[in-house]
């Protein structure tokens, strides 16, 4: 029998809880004790489709380069890999081509930390959505909840791992910001704290309402994320969500606990048992050899 996202949600999302018990825009440097979630707001209409930040994504995070036949096309979707965490896609809209940036959204209340049983998935005070390999059991709930299809799993892997853009938390806590933004060249990312962001996007929105439509991606859906879209097409028309709750996905989890059956506490720690007993196989037989 086949699930879906909202109906794990209301099932199984909690578990994890229960379980573990413009000066300031652009390219300015985070402080590590922001009081505020850091942000990143995607100007769509200054996207050139460069892949510079797809490139810078690679390196930050020592992942394979780009290949050279792997670039945007209207023909072709292109999705974030455990191996690429960013993605430009390029689409034939009623202003001509336009390109988007895919990565993960960095909820405020993430679906995917509320379902992980092992607090693999994190959000930091910062912004960042990030996993930790060292914790995650490997049962992929992360990606069935996520309302945004993001997390990826290695299934060619014989030591599978997820991968998803982490927003280079590990550049924030070193006062830089994030890859992508560094090295966008046409300037269409822009980091700082997220109120901040927000005015920024409806003030372009506001003085000039012919180039933009008025709908701050982002914003509310999902409950409100760390990437924030503007756009000059209606983003159904690029391929976004636009049916995604506005309500922080985590509350459809509510009551969960008064009815949950006691394998969903059992089985995570089973799982991590045979995990970590698989991965100790492996390294003594690594050791063999």
């Amino acid at each position: 029998m086949s699930i879906n996202r909202r109906e794990f949600l209301k099932t199984l999302g909690v578990a994890g809880a229960s379980v573990t018990g413009v000066s300031a825009l652009g390219k300015s440097k985070p402080e590590p004790d922001a009081e505020e979630f850091y942000a990143i707001l995607h100007d769509i209409t200054r996207c050139e489709g460069c892949q510079e930040c797809e490139v810078a994504c690679a390196e930050a995070n020592g992942l394979p380069d780009v290949a050279d036949d792997d670039y945007p096309d209207v023909d072709i979707k292109r999705e974030p890999t455990p191996k690429q965490y960013t993605v430009i896609n390029a689409h034939d809209t009623s202003v001509g081509e336009v390109y988007t940036k895919k990565q993960c959204m960095h909820c405020a209340q993430p679906a995917c930390a509320s379902a992980c049983l092992t607090q693999a998935m994190v959000k930091h005070a910062e912004g960042p959505v990030t996993w930790d390999e060292g914790k995650c059991m490997g049962c992929r709930y992360c990606m069935i909840s996520c309302p945004f299809d993001i997390p990826k799993f290695e299934f060619d892997s014989n030591n599978p791992k997820i991968g998803k853009c982490q927003m280079c938390f590990e550049r924030l806590k070193a006062g830089e910001v994030p890859a992508c933004v560094e090295n966008c060249p046409s300037e269409a990312l822009t980091f700082g704290k997220r109120s901040d962001l927000i005015r920024e996007a409806r003030q372009r929105i506001l003085d000039d309402p012919d180039t933009y439509v008025d709908h701050i991606y982002g914003e509310h859906e999902a409950g409100g994320t760390s990437w924030l879209n503007i756009s000059p097409v209606p983003f159904e028309d690029l391929g976004y969500n636009t049916e995604i709750e506005t309500k922080p996905y985590p509350e459809l989890t509510k009551g969960f606990l008064y009815s949950v059956p006691s394998v969903f506490i059992l089985f995570p720690a089973l799982l991590m048992g045979l995990r970590e007993a698989t991965r100790d196989g492996d390294e003594e037989g690594a050791d063999h050899e």
